[in-house]
């Protein structure tokens, strides 16, 4: 299935280890520059308790939810640690600093 591609922005508007939301019809999504440079995209909700992951610390390829501190991973979107639960990983394209996500799978992710 070929994805269909929705321009975000670029990697130059996210700080480095920081986050930015993105807003779609279908929720809304986080997405991470880790110090290496390296984006990610994952849901914006903690699955402890909903806290909103894109304030929360960015380090390594992983952030921690300002509300309880549940660390979750960017790669995988599971809890890392003892926690359990996971977060929907949206697929992410940079080409050449220009940030898109892939739309099908924020419609999956609704259904």
């Amino acid at each position: 299935m070929d994805r269909t591609w929705i321009a975000i922005g670029t990697i130059a508007d996210i700080p480095l280890r920081g986050a930015r939301c993105v807003k779609t019809p279908q929720g809304k999504v986080a997405v991470f520059r880790t110090a290496e440079n390296e984006v990610f995209a994952i849901e914006d909700h903690c699955p402890h308790r909903g806290g909103p992951l894109s304030q929360g610390i960015v380090h390594a390829k992983a952030v921690t939810c300002p509300l309880h501190n549940w660390v979750i991973s960017l790669e995988t979107g599971k809890a890392l640690g003892a926690d359990e639960g996971a977060v929907k990983t949206i697929p992410l394209r940079n080409d050449d600093g220009a940030l898109f996500i892939a739309l099908e799978s924020l419609m999956m992710a609704a259904e």
